[in-house]
């Protein structure tokens, strides 16, 4: 074989559907985000970051970054080893109480990332619970379905957010089989909740464990930003949940909280863990004030829902398309992958906005997409300046518009469950 020419040709074959990913290179200045500098072609130039994930701005907060220096100098930068040979520091294990005691579990264990941890665990439950069935959400995120794979077990795929279809696949299952329900509570590509009470009663009907994604989720919605779960008071019904500290907390690493048994459980055997360096103590460091901040930070998630609206009422005016919802996670349609990439360019090289373009296999191909995350530190004229930078793009390029709606019609969409 080839090999040199098989990568080639693969690689050539992906540029020709357009579907080859390019990195731009961005440095988030915590003076004067969303503003940023781009790297780009051995020059640097001024531009306004739409698409961050670090939702709350925690990662450039003043307590945050002190509180990390500290820890560093303190302790170093380096954990020095998996957690089970000397990678367990004080600062890790205070982390996992505060994520236990923010999801009201009786325990944590923390993860490399949240990829990892959802991967590992539902890895490991899969394996270990003996004919274990899978229900699985068909829009679950990467790291959950490449979990369930993995474990080679039987799996059944229900449509998204249908709970009708979810029941008619849970029928089908003997009473006595193991099973587990997988879903998250808010979809990062739609930015759609999902309907979690109804699926914790389908759950409790038919003697299933429940496996909840918070990861967009936690720090943004419910009482002190623990999670949506928590603002539907289920979080005591959900028997595991998955969040991430990269995120509304602005740091690296994810985790999962349950009871006491099932995260020894995982920790005694999930292979992702034990065989993982354990994260720096710094980051841990930094995620336990980050997330002390978050409980305290209702106006900044309030400010997240009025520049949220803000910008689906600017989209309205202009007849942009967009995905309708309430939370903070905006998608913009485009429909094809090189008029997205071109879109993203124009956007960047005219107007200074750096928005990424999201296609296959993130997203179903054909529905090739914007995805705006606001922050707090976006103020009501970079809304305006941004979504008027939308419209002359989409004039430029002759995009496809939208139907015309009005900015009431759009204030009528709310929590559907």
């Amino acid at each position: 074989m080839n090999y040199k020419k098989y990568f080639a040709d693969e690689l050539t074959s992906l540029k020709s559907q357009g579907l080859y990913r390019k990195f731009r290179e961005i440095n988030r200045n915590h003076v004067n985000f969303p503003k940023a500098t781009e790297r780009f072609e051995g020059k640097e130039r001024a531009v306004e970051v739409w698409c961050s994930n670090d939702y709350l701005n925690l990662s450039q907060h003043p307590v945050v970054i002190l509180e990390s220096i500290k820890v560093i100098k303190e302790l170093g930068t380096g954990s020095g080893g998996t957690r089970n040979i000397s990678g367990t520091s004080s600062y890790h294990a205070d982390l996992e109480n505060d994520l236990a005691e923010l999801h009201n579990k009786e325990a944590s264990l923390l993860f490399p990332s949240a990829y990892t941890a959802n991967q590992s665990t539902l890895w490991t439950l899969c394996k270990k619970l003996e004919g274990c069935e899978v229900y699985s959400d068909e829009l679950n995120h990467a790291s959950m379905i490449q979990g369930i794979k993995n474990a080679n077990v039987k799996t059944h795929v229900f449509k998204h957010n249908d709970v009708e279809h979810l029941e008619e696949l849970l029928k089908t299952s003997n009473a006595n089989t193991p099973k587990l329900i997988v879903f998250e509570s808010l979809y990062s590509m739609e930015g759609l909740r999902s309907p979690i009470k109804k699926i914790v009663q389908l759950a409790k009907k038919y003697n299933a464990l429940t496996y909840l994604d918070e990861v967009h989720s936690v720090g943004l919605y419910g009482p002190e930003g623990r999670g949506i779960a928590a603002e539907l008071n289920v979080s005591d019904e959900i028997d595991i949940i998955n969040g991430t500290l990269s995120k509304a907390f602005g740091q690296m690493g994810g985790y999962v909280a349950a009871n006491k048994d099932v995260i020894d459980f995982i920790r005694s055997f999930a292979p992702g863990f034990i065989f993982t360096s354990s994260a720096n103590p710094s980051i841990a460091a930094a995620s336990i004030q980050a997330i002390q901040i978050a409980k305290r930070a209702d106006i900044l998630r309030e400010n997240i829902k009025v520049n949220s609206d803000l910008i689906r009422e600017g989209l309205t005016d202009y007849n942009i398309p967009f995905l309708k919802n309430d939370s903070h996670i905006i998608p913009i349609h485009l429909y094809e992958p090189e008029l997205c990439k071109k879109a993203a360019n124009t956007l960047i090289n005219e107007h200074g906005i750096y928005i990424q373009p999201i296609f296959y296999p993130t997203v179903p191909k054909g529905d090739e997409r914007f995805r705006v995350t606001i922050t707090p530190k976006h103020s009501s004229v970079d809304v305006k300046s941004f979504v008027e930078s939308l419209d002359k793009v989409w004039n430029d390029l002759g995009l496809k518009r939208a139907e015309k709606v009005t900015r009431k019609e759009i204030k009528k969409v709310s929590k559907i469950y």
